[in-house]
């Protein structure tokens, strides 16, 4: 599904934050949305977590800088941290490049998925929520002559 020019896979979840979370067996993968990296630019550091560390759903986690930008990564969904995407300690632009596949950032093993869920967006109700946030976008970046 594209919102305005953004595309947003079928079968995730996304959160208010511009992540996105896909479930694959009992792990849920997570990174950032297209429309995130486009804000952000094109990304230069990604703050790097160990497994084992425990997260929180709507809580910071860690960190991602680009030229113009340093923002916080909330997590999707509560549990632990059982894989990290060490490919991006090295090349941090496969979020910007392939943010629905390549440039995920972590994988999370869920502690309250079920009941976490109904808190997430789907396709079906995203463009509700995100079009009026790309469009108050548009008008900040208008004002400020971008």
């Amino acid at each position: 599904m594209k919102v305005d020019k953004y595309n947003y896979p079928e079968g995730y979840y996304y959160d208010k934050h511009h992540f996105w979370a896909r479930i694959e067996d009992d792990v849920v993968i997570m990174g950032m949305t297209e429309y995130a990296t486009n804000s952000a630019g094109d990304l230069v550091f990604i703050e790097m977590v160990e497994p084992g560390k425990k997260v929180q759903q709507d809580k910071a986690f860690l960190s991602v800088e680009s030229g113009k930008w340093v923002g916080r990564v909330f997590a999707p969904v509560s549990g632990e941290i059982v894989e990290v995407n060490e490919e991006l300690e090295f090349e941090p632009m496969l979020v910007n490049q392939d943010p629905y596949d390549k440039g995920w950032i972590v994988k999370i093993k869920p502690s309250q998925l079920e009941m976490e869920l109904a808190n997430l967006l789907t396709v079906e109700n995203l463009s509700e929520w995100l079009e009026p946030e790309i469009e108050r976008q548009k008008k900040l970046q208008a004002k400020k002559g971008f």
